[in-house]
C-alpha cells in the first residue's frame, strides 16, 4: 500500500475496525475511506454496490461483524449467522466488481473445532465438531474464509482471510450481557470496587485457556499483511489451501489467571467466587502463530501492559457512565 492509496475499513467505529483506522494513521495512510452504520447499511446490498462503485478503494478491511460474547450467541443465533453471511457477501461481491487489490477478512479463532489440538494450526480448519455456544457465528466466518478463497480462485482476486484470537482493547464492548470475557471482568470488577463489594462472581470453572491479543497488535499485523510483497503475499494464497492465517501471541492464561490478572490492574481486593452452573466454552484456544512469525511479524503488547492500557482509556468513560 501506498500513503495515498484508497483504503476502506469497514466497522471503523468497532473494537478492531478502531485500532487499524488509528494505526493507518499513524504509518501515514492518508486517504482512509469509512461510513458509520447510519451512512452505510453493510446489510443493503445494493447500498453496498453503490458505495464500492463511488468510493473505488484499491484495498479493504473487512472488520464489520456482529459479535458479542457466549450469552448474545445464544440468545440471537440466527441474527449472528444471518448478519455475518449477509455483510461479508455484500462487501466481498462488491469488491470484486470495484477490482480491489487485496482484502483482509477478518474472522475469529472460533472457526477452529472445539476440541482441537493445541496449539491450533490453520490446516485444522474443518477437522472436527465447533464449540456449540458460538456455532452460528463460526459457521458464517467460515463460508467468508470460502468466499475468498473461492473468489481468488475463479476470479483471480487476492483475498486473505485473517484470524485473529482473542481480541481487547479501547472500544470493547462492555456490556454485560453481550461482552466477552475479559471486558466482561472489567466492568464487573469495576463495579465491585465502586459498590464496595468484596466478591466477583466468574462465569464457569475458570479452568478454560484463553490467549488475548491487545487491538493495536492486531491493527499492526494487519497493516504488515496488505504490505507484504507480492511474493509473500502470494505464499498465503494457494490453490490447494484455504487463504488463512492466524493471528495471535502463541501465549495463554487461565480464565482463573486472567480475573486475577483484572483484579490485580483495577485494584481490587476481594475474592473471585467462580459459577461452576454457567457454560465454559472451549476448554483452549491456543492459536499456532508460527507462519505469521515465519513472515516476520510478533506482537509487541503483554496482557498486564495490555489490560492497563485499556482500563487508563475507559476509566473515565466508565466513572462517568456510573455517575
Amino acid at each position: 500500500m501506498n500513503s495515498d492509496s484508497r483504503i476502506y475499513v469497514a466497522g471503523h467505529n468497532g473494537l478492531v475496525g478502531s485500532a487499524i483506522v488509528r494505526a493507518l494513521k499513524r504509518h501515514g495512510f492518508s486517504n482512509l475511506i469509512f461510513r458509520s452504520r447510519d451512512e452505510l447499511d453493510l446489510l443493503d446490498t445494493l447500498a453496498v454496490r453503490r458505495f464500492f462503485a463511488a468510493e473505488q478503494p484499491a484495498f479493504v478491511i473487512l472488520a464489520a461483524a456482529k459479535v458479542g460474547g457466549i450469552m448474545a450467541n445464544n440468545t440471537y443465533p440466527a441474527d449472528f449467522i444471518r448478519d455475518n453471511l449477509i455483510i461479508q457477501t455484500n462487501v466481498i461481491e462488491a469488491s470484486k466488481d470495484a477490482y480491489v487489490k487485496r482484502l483482509l477478512f477478518l474472522g475469529s479463532s472460533c472457526i477452529y473445532p472445539k476440541l482441537c489440538p493445541q496449539p491450533i494450526k490453520e490446516q485444522y480448519l474443518l477437522t472436527g465438531p465447533l464449540e456449540p455456544t458460538n456455532r452460528p457465528y463460526a459457521i458464517a466466518k467460515i463460508a467468508g474464509i470460502e468466499m475468498c478463497w473461492s473468489y481468488n480462485r475463479q476470479y483471480g482476486t487476492k483475498y486473505l482471510a485473517a484470524m485473529p484470537t482473542n481480541l481487547y482493547g479501547p472500544g470493547d464492548n462492555f456490556d454485560p450481557t453481550t461482552s466477552h470475557v475479559l471486558p466482561a471482568l472489567i466492568r464487573k470488577t469495576a463495579e465491585a470496587i465502586s459498590n464496595g463489594k468484596d466478591e466477583i462472581t466468574v462465569w464457569g470453572t475458570g479452568t478454560p485457556r484463553r490467549e488475548l491479543l491487545y487491538s493495536d497488535d492486531l491493527a499492526e499485523a494487519c497493516i504488515f499483511l496488505l504490505n507484504l510483497d507480492e511474493a509473500r503475499f502470494d505464499t498465503l494464497l494457494l490453490e490447494d489451501a484455504p487463504p488463512l492465517i492466524n493471528i495471535g501471541t502463541g501465549e495463554d492464561v487461565t480464565v482463573r489467571e486472567l480475573a486475577e490478572t483484572v483484579a490485580r490492574v483495577l485494584g481490587f481486593q476481594g475474592r473471585l467466587a467462580f459459577d461452576a452452573s454457567k457454560p465454559d466454552g472451549t476448554p483452549r484456544k491456543l492459536m499456532d502463530v508460527t507462519r505469521l512469525h515465519t513472515l516476520g511479524w510478533k506482537h509487541t503488547t503483554g496482557l498486564e501492559d495490555g489490560i492497563q492500557r485499556t482500563w487508563a482509556a475507559i476509566r473515565d468513560q466508565f466513572t462517568a457512565t456510573r455517575a
